[in-house]
């Protein structure tokens, strides 16, 4: 599990706006599982769920190939 502060350093291009909308969407989708402790400071880590770590296969798939074609020099023609 990655807190907020944590996912926010591992993909700084993101904005702030954009990181808590995709975590919402991802958490409404069940492919991301939010818990937050009662405490102060909030307490907030998210993690894959099953479903999302079902997904990791097609992504680094996606990941790979997407890499390839890039040192390929990808066109679409």
């Amino acid at each position: 599990p990655l807190r907020y502060s944590e996912l926010k350093r591992a993909i700084p291009a993101v904005t702030e706006k954009m990181l808590i909308q995709h975590l919402k969407q991802l958490e409404a989708d069940n492919l991301v599982i939010r818990e937050a402790k009662p405490v102060v400071p909030p307490f907030v880590t998210y993690s894959l769920s099953a479903s999302g770590n079902g997904l990791l296969p097609v992504i680094e798939a996606m990941a790979t190939w997407a890499f390839k074609d890039k040192e390929d020099g990808f066109n679409i023609s």
